[in-house]
């Protein structure tokens, strides 16, 4: 009898190494859901939370998420998530915020997020669009020159976007200023769709806007363009909305990023080489977003505002920048922003597709 209790313990104790088999019975649940959740995090997919405005100067996201190329293109290893705003403060509070990773956004905002985190925030890594944005004052209004805008109530976006700081750096070349800087002329930072409201209702003389909304302040609203932004600019050309990545993201998901650019860049492209097309999407995606389509005259006017580039247009950013500052919206240093750009993952792309690197 002892002989054999010796040999059944033998026995059990060789199914696990040593182990008896009635302890590896009770854990080996344990042992199996443990297994599971490590496959479980294994194949959870990378979430990629995009922020963008549903802006014709916004035309790669709007073209990009009609398609599905974004996510075609990434697989089902990273699930995105899209994140509409009015105006670029918002969307690099939301970056601050870690509520997104990547996101199109107008140069003032870009700067401000870099300066403010000190680098830590912001990373430009491709150029989205150029033009796009207008001063486009109400008829009843009595403007016909500068001088005129003297005590007029003149709307942008958000404080501190782009063309908030376009109007307030405008008027200071002018002789012109707010009245919180002790001039005479109202500058009233309201959303985009609250500006069409009072302009049709003749609260407002003027405002600052990107398109689509500057076409539909003209041709819905009754207004009439004074000054076509891009007629500030050499060649016609500066910045209106970036491609921004938070570094951290950039860091940890190098091949994902080079992925969305590869996208970005081939959307860019195809929409420069089909624009009927490219807009026949993108008005259908803006109802999407909106509820309503643009009118065939307001698409028109809108789209050939602007133009779609990978390239960021340094210069117009470090102009852009200097305006800021002048305005006060980067503090009382004049700010360094020579870590502002990564490039390096955009040139990759354009290199596979021999095309030319951007500076």
């Amino acid at each position: 009898m002892k002989t054999a209790s010796k040999t059944r313990l033998i026995r059990n104790k060789s199914l696990a190494g040593g182990w008896p088999s009635s302890i590896l019975l009770a854990i080996l649940p344990a042992i199996l859901f443990l297994a599971a959740s490590t496959v479980s995090a294994q194949q959870k997919p990378v979430i990629l939370r995009i922020g963008y405005f549903p802006n014709i100067t916004h035309a790669q996201a709007l073209v990009g998420r009609a398609g599905g190329q974004f996510e075609k293109a990434l697989g089902p290893g990273v699930q995105i998530e899209w994140k509409a705003f009015n105006a670029g403060p918002s969307a690099i509070e939301a970056m601050f915020a870690n509520a997104i990773d990547l996101t199109y956004v107008g140069p003032n905002p870009t700067v401000t997020g870099y300066v403010r985190s000190q680098g830590d925030a912001v990373r430009v890594i491709a150029g989205a669009a150029s033009g796009g944005a207008s001063l486009v004052v109400r008829q009843g209004a009595g403007i016909q020159q500068a001088s005129d805008f003297h005590g007029k109530k003149v709307a942008t976006p958000q404080q501190g976007n782009s063309q908030d700081v376009a109007l307030r750096a405008w008027l200071r070349a002018n002789g012109l200023k707010p009245r919180e800087k002790g001039g005479d002329v109202q500058v009233l930072p309201v959303t985009n769709a609250d500006q069409f409201t009072l302009f049709l209702k003749g609260q407002i003389d003027a405002a600052w806007a990107p398109e689509p909304w500057a076409a539909r302040l003209v041709h819905e609203a009754g207004g009439r363009i004074f000054l076509d932004e891009r007629d500030l600019w050499p060649n016609h050309e500066f910045v209106i909305t970036d491609l921004i990545v938070r570094p951290k993201f950039l860091k940890e998901h190098p091949d994902l990023v080079k992925t969305f650019l590869r996208v970005h860049v081939e959307l860019t492209d195809w929409i420069n080489k089909n624009p009927a097309q490219a807009k026949q999407i993108l008005n259908h995606q803006l109802q999407k977003e909106t509820g309503k389509p643009l009118a065939p005259e307001v698409l028109d006017d809108a789209f050939s505002g602007m133009a779609a580039t990978y390239d960021p247009l340094r210069s117009s950013m470090l102009k852009a920048t200097q305006q800021s500052f002048d305005e006060g919206f980067l503090g009382r240093t004049q700010p360094d922003i020579s870590g502002l750009y990564d490039l390096t993952l955009l040139n990759e792309v354009l290199r596979e597709k021999k095309a030319r690197p951007i500076p």
